[in-house]
């Protein structure tokens, strides 16, 4: 029986990525073990996903901090006895760890991000054929230890049983449409400007037959989303009112979920709920689009600008119309996407 560790730390969206991948290789080798060391915060993506899967919680922030918290770690590790290691983060905590293991005799294997194709993709605008998915990357690391698998993942809900009686907290049953608003991601690059946002908040609420929820986590989130929920008809703040596991529950029910290139877009792929995702600064075709997605959902606008960056985080370079990218998208556009996602919907 093999042990494998798998590390992928963060980020939220990244590790969400990673779900379906750990649970074919898993499926495909009931035999062995496979422990995933990701966040304390992420730990309920894989805790139910099957009998070979474990997960290996850090809270970073406090007990494995630091070069303190790396010995820590590794005698843990150590302890465990793991015979492989998928290093699928590849980032200065995780190489530690992986050469390490090395040292100790353990078949070791790390993802290649392809940082070179996506620095000449993004300098010359290349974007066909779109460059290798993060999932596959990661699958390539499989490959590399010894464990090829096929892709048999379908739904986060295959395995853990679905309680609607579970959101009572916040809903009590769904009647009509649900559709899903992530306007939030961590740079400006790939945020819809929020007055647009609150615009096909305003033309959705007023339809019939149509809830919206609302996701997003931070202080200055909150007050938007708060702010937004007490201005339109039928819609619903989740903000805090949710853990993880419930939160990706609420989301299975949705016809619809709207959001940036962000962790919603890949949770909701997750329980195969489509997703109508924004894109801004950055791109379907560099490889973080949602799995099993329809790529007619991703709206953009055509720009010599576009992509600036792969993760959205540099400033907008343009003279003339700062984050035109997300400016020229109207709200109306959004909306008929949505719109065109719900007929589909339809029973």
């Amino acid at each position: 029986m093999s042990k494998v560790l798998v590390i992928r730390i963060s980020s939220f969206g990244d590790v969400a990525m990673l779900v379906p991948v750990v649970y074919s290789v898993a499926a495909k080798y009931p035999q062995d073990r496979f422990s995933v060391m990701t966040r304390k915060a992420f730990a309920p993506l894989f805790e139910n996903l099957g009998f070979n899967i474990n997960v290996i919680p850090l809270d970073i922030k406090r007990r494995y901090r630091g070069i303190t918290g790396y010995f820590r770690v590794m005698r843990r590790l150590s302890a465990m006895r793991f015979s492989h290691v998928a290093d699928v983060h590849d980032v200065l905590r995780s190489k530690a760890i992986r050469h390490s293991m090395l040292l100790m005799g353990r078949k070791v294997a790390h993802i290649d991000k392809g940082k070179n194709e996506k620095r000449s993709a993004i300098a010359h605008k290349q974007l066909e054929p779109p460059l290798k998915h993060t999932m596959q990357r990661y699958q390539e690391v499989f490959d590399k230890l010894g464990f090829p698998a096929p892709m048999v993942f379908n739904n986060f809900f295959d395995f853990v049983p679905r309680n609607f009686t579970d959101l009572k907290s916040v809903v009590k049953e769904k009647d009509g449409k649900w559709v899903g608003i992530a306007p939030f991601s961590k740079h400006r690059g790939k945020i819809y400007p929020l007055e647009k946002m609150s615009k096909v908040i305003d033309i959705l609420s007023k339809e019939e037959g149509i809830t919206i929820f609302l996701f997003g986590s931070e202080k200055e989130e909150r007050r938007v989303l708060s702010h937004w929920a007490s201005k339109y008809p039928n819609t619903i703040d989740l903000t805090g009112k949710l853990n993880l596991q419930k939160e990706i529950l609420l989301i299975s029910y949705l016809d619809v979920m709207l959001s940036m290139d962000s962790a919603n877009m890949h949770l909701a792929s997750l329980v195969q709920v489509p997703v109508v995702s924004v894109w801004g600064a950055t791109h379907p075709a560099i490889g973080f689009y949602g799995f099993r997605q329809d790529i007619a959902n991703a709206i953009q606008v055509d720009l010599d600008c576009r992509p600036c960056s792969v993760f959205g985080e540099l400033p907008c370079q343009r003279g003339d119309e700062e984050y035109a990218c997300m400016e020229r998208i109207t709200a109306e556009s959004v909306v008929s996407r949505i719109h065109k996602v719900l007929d589909k919907t339809e029973p």
